[in-house]
């Protein structure tokens, strides 16, 4: 894998200010595919002065202008789509068919939705005899995770730029290689030196000096709730704006009458896409105690698909998770399920067969699983589905809504309206009503210690811009 050795800042690329280097490997076969600069606080501070410095001229550029950047934006990444996948499975995992189904065309699709919004948006309206201006909050600094690192990238630059700030880039240490590639389809645009700049780093580095500088308007973190908690702090300590999309154990929640096996088969396949590593997973499956044993059987068949097998070939469905601390928590917490007194019916703590190099996990169901169980209220990321049983209705929902997340969820029903009531009584962002797909329009975020603020569509771009109103 080809890596830039050096941090893209002002519009071009320039050595760190420290000499130290982050090895990139492969969770396949554990090998180093290539090295990185760990950014330093100095790297941070050289960034964000150039951001600064960009924000004026940006800020002012009329937003066709700026719409016509993220075009050309969209279309050096569409150019990259191959080099995306295989970069992103390279350095995560994934197999190579999701990597350029997920991994390459959303963030491709979002970058183009900002193009058009960039474009459309109300950045100015009159209300009474006032004039409501949405300004650009400034600079932007931005957070991402490895799970979807290009996804997040999109997610959150492209709306950043089509609101006119300006943007520092620390992406998570385990996936630089496609941020470094998201740079060099930047610089591509003519993209004005400063508007965007990238410092690979490590988080308590790297990612702390940019969540705690002065010269930061905005912090947007995507990440655990734990350390998404800790940048809350101290933005708020600095009265600094930010935007937090953290953890999740969304319910699958399948009512009485809806169709059992096409409900279990999607939720299987929803929780084990990306090996687990979907903060929106549906990891909780809730089933009415009627049909329990018969979800539980369609659940074991369905996970009997999922073979860990190579990342690079077009028939693998699952990849590694993403390093040996991601091993290592996960296959913890299958063994945690079976102490508390689940029954693992597929799966288990155990490598699979023939992967003992490499960051594999079996794909794992559990039944008989009670909603106090730690598997049931802990984000556990990678590859583990719990089925739970519900009495009744109210039962469900109180099942649903019983963890301190709130991101995602699903429901399945017979009776469209009676999913959609259902769907109202759920603390949760986002719901899926028999298997709906994905909107990359939509608003993306959630309720309690599941964030702060939306991504993705016009609710992702007023994230990035402050209200002034004019009075005449």
């Amino acid at each position: 894998m080809k890596a830039h050795d050096g941090m893209y800042i002002d519009g071009d690329w320039r050595p760190s200010a420290g000499s130290s280097t982050i090895d990139v490997v492969n969770p396949a076969d554990e090998q180093v595919i290539a090295k990185v600069p760990a950014g330093t606080a100095r790297d941070v501070d050289s960034a964000v002065a150039a951001a600064r410095a960009a924000f004026p001229v940006w800020a002012a550029t009329a937003p066709a202008d700026r719409s016509a950047r993220l075009t050309a934006l969209r279309d050096a990444l569409a150019a990259r789509r191959d080099e995306i996948a295989e970069t992103v499975t390279a350095e995560l995992g994934a197999p190579i068919g999701f990597s350029r189904k997920v991994h390459a065309d959303l963030p491709i699709a979002v970058a183009g939705s900002y193009a058009e919004l960039a474009a459309s948006y109300a950045f100015e309206e009159k209300v009474g005899n006032s004039t409501i201006l949405h300004e650009p909050v400034g600079v932007v600094g931005a957070i991402t995770p490895w799970n979807y690192p290009l996804h997040q990238i999109v997610a959150k630059v492209a709306p950043a730029l089509a609101a006119g700030c300006t943007v520092v880039l620390k992406p998570a240490e385990d996936t630089p290689l496609v941020a470094q590639l998201f740079a060099e389809a930047v610089h591509e645009t003519g993209l004005p030196a400063g508007v965007f700049n990238l410092v690979t780093g490590l988080g308590p580095v790297a990612g702390q000096a940019l969540a705690e500088h002065d010269g930061v308007d905005l912090i947007s973190f995507t990440g655990s709730t734990a350390v998404g908690r800790r940048i809350g702090a101290v933005a708020g300590g600095a009265v600094k704006r930010v935007a937090l999309e953290l953890g999740g154990k969304s319910a699958n929640v399948i009512l009485p009458g809806a169709d059992l096996t096409r409900a279990v088969k999607a939720g299987v396949a929803n929780v084990f896409a990306n090996s687990g590593q979907t903060c929106s997973a549906w990891t909780r499956m809730l089933v009415d105690a009627a049909r329990y044993d018969e979800a539980v059987e369609l659940a074991q068949q369905a996970a009997a698909k999922y073979v860990p097998g190579d990342p690079g070939h077009a028939e693998s469905r699952l990849g590694p998770v993403v390093s040996a601390k991601q091993r290592d928590r996960v296959r913890g917490y299958i063994e945690r399920g079976t102490a508390e007194g689940a029954r693992v019916v597929a799966g288990g703590p155990d490598a699979p067969g023939g992967r003992e190099r490499g960051y594999w996990v079996r794909p794992t169901v559990f039944a008989d699983v009670t909603p106090d169980m730690t598997i049931a209220q802990e984000e556990i990321f990678g590859p583990v589905i719990t089925i739970l049983k519900y009495e009744d209705e109210d039962d469900a929902v109180r099942i649903a809504n019983g963890t301190v997340y709130g991101l995602a969820g699903a429901v399945w029903s017979e009776d469209e309206e009676e999913a959609v009531a259902f769907a109202r009584r759920l603390d949760t962002g986002q719901v899926d009503i028999n298997g709906g797909r994905f909107n990359p329009l939509a608003p993306f975020g959630g309720y309690k210690q599941s964030g702060v603020g939306r991504e993705l569509g016009a609710h992702g771009l007023a994230e990035y811009l402050q209200t002034k109103s004019l009075q005449f």
